[in-house]
């Protein structure tokens, strides 16, 4: 058996060493490295230089399409587009990919057809291209309210809301969100994502910038429609929302103080929220396409601030439950999938950017994405989850103000830092939810003398799955949890 063994082995090696096509009809793939194929990036032109990320992937047609995105209409480069994989991984540019942003990706149930950037492709295979979207940076396809069997509609990122009938392609103009959602004049249009939750469409924009920080405006925004009137939800960056139906919507963003999380459930919008694995994300073209996805049956996995986490796909009654983060990183992720039994990451390596008119890298070389190849549970040999987020920085809060929920549960080492920046002694209340169910209970209280700080540093080990911090009396107020 030893000896069977052997020769088998050699066979294997001399099969893998032969040129391509020389032992069989279909070709070999190319090199593996960590789970990339070098043979698979998406290579962009050199004129003009310009970004070139992954952004959106789907498995359709019996094949993984890709579309790619560039920085800006108005810096376009060239060479990136519409691409398809094979079961072969043999990588082709399809015949109608044209350059743009496109970051969209949605499955028209009753038309069977994928729309992905400015295509529609059937389960043939076959592309049709709305060239009226062609020029726009397309960030989001959303069922429609009113017609979903014969219409849907289109977020591009400068705020443009459009709809469009897939019977004709024909585009109707709806809004303009930067004047909709009461956007601040000078600041940079950003939207990311959109998704129909029951009665209602939830868009998201993460502009977000030094003026942000400084809390000298807010322009990022989380907003929804009922097909009659926008609502502002939120005024501060989102990238990401997610539905499951009418019954649970999600929705990931961000302000200085940490990145929040918001639920819908039972008809109501909640808030938590959770570390930052990297500040390296906090601005708007940093923050890029994070995303929530199904990659395996009813498994989701949510991308957020250099984090990837578990996240539940029920809610029981009416709360979140616990969601669990997995691993550090800093890749960029615009988009992810399962495809042929593996999860496959888009990409956005390091590749240069026009700013006002310069080239904003000139140490980064020919524009160029590539793609990840791997198993779901790969990701949790990634870098161990750490992180920090505040609940308050400084903060003017009130007697008994409860903070929102911060998420506690999947990090080892824990540690809170408190800063009373008034004149007097301040004092706080701990309060854990260990069932995960919204119960909370006291863990302790914790003196604060006047301007001052004091940190309190959980046992190792400790944990329950959300805390948060009430406060006693009137204080000016700095919570910030730091996880290892």
């Amino acid at each position: 058996m030893t000896k069977l063994h052997s020769i088998f082995g050699t066979l294997m090696v001399v099969i893998m060493a032969l040129p391509q096509g020389a032992f069989c009809e279909e070709p070999v793939p190319g090199i593996e490295v960590s789970g990339v194929f070098p043979g698979l990036a998406m290579v962009a032109d050199h004129y003009p230089r310009t970004e070139a990320g992954t952004g959106g992937l789907m498995p359709w047609a019996d094949r993984l399409w890709v579309v790619t995105y560039v920085a800006h209409t108005e810096t376009s480069g060239s060479g990136t587009g519409l691409y398809y994989i094979d079961e072969s991984m043999q990588l082709q540019k399809h015949p109608s990919s044209v350059v743009g942003t496109y970051a969209n990706r949605f499955i028209h149930g009753t038309r069977s057809e994928l729309l992905i950037g400015p295509h529609v492709i059937d389960v043939e295979g076959n592309v049709r291209t709305i060239d009226s979207l062609v020029p726009h940076r397309l960030a989001a396809t959303m069922q429609h309210l009113t017609d979903p069997e014969n219409k849907v509609y289109y977020l591009a990122m400068e705020g443009e809301f459009f709809e469009v009938d897939l019977r004709t392609l024909e585009v109707t103009v709806l809004y303009d969100l930067m004047k909709e959602l009461n956007e601040p004049p000078k600041s940079k249009p950003h939207l990311k994502s959109g998704y129909t939750i029951g009665s209602r469409v939830v868009i998201a924009n993460n502009s977000y910038s030094q003026n942000d920080y400084d809390e000298e405006w807010s322009a990022g925004r989380l907003a929804e429609w009922d097909g009659k009137t926008w609502t502002i939800l939120e005024e501060t960056a989102f990238t990401e929302v997610f539905g499951r139906g009418s019954r649970l919507g999600m929705a990931i963003g961000w302000d200085k103080r940490s990145v929040i999380l918001k639920v819908y459930a039972k008809g109501e919008w909640q808030t938590f929220r959770l570390p930052k694995g990297s500040q390296t994300f906090d601005n708007t073209s940093y923050t890029e396409w994070m995303r929530i996805r199904e990659v395996e049956t009813e498994r989701l996995l949510m991308d957020c601030h250099g984090i990837f986490y578990e996240v539940p796909y029920h809610t029981y009654p009416g709360q979140l439950l616990p969601i669990k983060p997995i691993a550090n990183h800093l890749r960029i992720v615009p988009d992810f999938c399962s495809w042929r039994g593996m999860l496959v990451l888009g990409g956005n390596q390091a590749t240069p950017m026009k700013w006002k008119g310069q080239d904003g890298n000139p140490r980064a070389g020919q524009p160029q994405a590539g793609l990840w190849f791997g198993k779901t549970d790969d990701l949790w040999s990634f870098g161990k989850p750490s992180g920090w987020g505040a609940v308050w920085w400084d903060t003017d809060v009130e007697p008994n103000t409860v903070s929102d929920p911060f998420l506690m549960t999947g990090f080892d080492k824990k540690t809170l830092h408190l800063k009373n920046e008034s004149g007097y002694k301040a004092s706080v209340e701990i309060e854990v939810d260990f069932l995960g169910d919204g119960s909370w209970s006291r863990l302790k209280q914790i003196d604060i003398p006047a301007n001052s700080y004091v940190a309190e540093v959980f046992p190792d080990g400790y944990s329950a799955h959300w805390v948060h911090v009430r406060s006693r009396f009137a204080f000016n107020a700095t919570a910030m949890f730091i996880y290892q």
